[in-house]
């Protein structure tokens, strides 16, 4: 064997040792986006907190290289800030922002009540149905918060059943930025019984098999979720500003 092919041999080699390195170290990046991403979207991390290189190191069990990747990621998904010499913190989504976004998931997730309908089983309306049971008990108990908890899982069923792919993944990072406002409109008062009953319509359009009625449901029900959400925001900052409610 001539001194090029021993060379070539040996790189081969190391190559081949390298792989299940890198593999490793991509497998431990990738969890530990997961991990912050998650912790961020449940609302673990808080807007505004800094998220310090080091800690995360230690934290997510991934080197420092990798903890900026994901921290790009993050960026690139809208939820973290990055600048320069002051680092990285979760971003903060303002409330005209999440009216913003609300009103969007409403063109999206239209589109997915509308594929529900068209692709419902019976058993996808029949989950469906027991989620509204289940929101009803949980309203007439006045768990409030359990309930709006179980609305996003209803609206994760829709989206699911639609089969839309890239509407599951825009509804998916919208929904992602509003953690801080998740709970917000279900505490008004009235705003439940309302909210309950534009559910209901949604799930009888899906189960109907009527596309153009369930995407009107769905339209109106997050419509009033924007405007409650601007109505709410409105009367925050009156309140800041002394002001009396109209």
């Amino acid at each position: 064997m001539s001194m090029l092919s021993r060379r070539d041999a040996s790189a081969d080699r190391d190559d081949d040792r390298a792989l299940p390195a890198r593999a490793s170290k991509a497998t431990a990046a990738e969890g530990g986006y997961r991990r912050l991403h998650g912790d961020i979207v449940q609302g673990r991390v808080m807007p505004n907190e800094r998220l310090v290189e080091l800690d995360l190191t230690e934290s997510l069990g991934v080197p420092r290289a990798a903890v900026r990747i994901i921290l790009a990621r993050l960026e690139n998904d809208g939820l973290v800030v990055r600048e320069p010499n002051r680092g990285a913190r979760v971003r903060m989504v303002s409330e005209s922002e999440a009216f913003e976004i609300t009103r969007i998931r409403a063109a999206i997730e239209s589109l997915a009540a509308e594929g529900a309908a068209l692709h419902a089983t019976d058993d996808d309306i029949a989950e469906m149905r027991a989620m509204l049971v289940q929101m009803r008990e949980l309203m007439e108990s006045g768990d409030l918060l359990k309930y709006s908890d179980v609305n996003s899982l209803l609206h994760a069923k829709v989206t699911a059943t639609s089969g839309n792919q890239t509407a599951a993944r825009l509804i998916a990072e919208l929904k992602a930025q509003l953690v801080r406002f998740q709970y917000r409109t279900v505490l008004v008062v009235g705003r439940a019984k309302n909210s309950f009953a534009e559910h209901t319509e949604i799930v009888e359009a899906i189960a109907a098999h009527d596309p153009e009625r369930a995407a009107a449901a769905m339209r109106t029900h997050l419509s009033h979720v924007a405007e409650t959400l601007r109505d709410t925001a409105g009367a925050r900052s009156q309140r800041a500003h002394g002001e009396p409610a109209p």
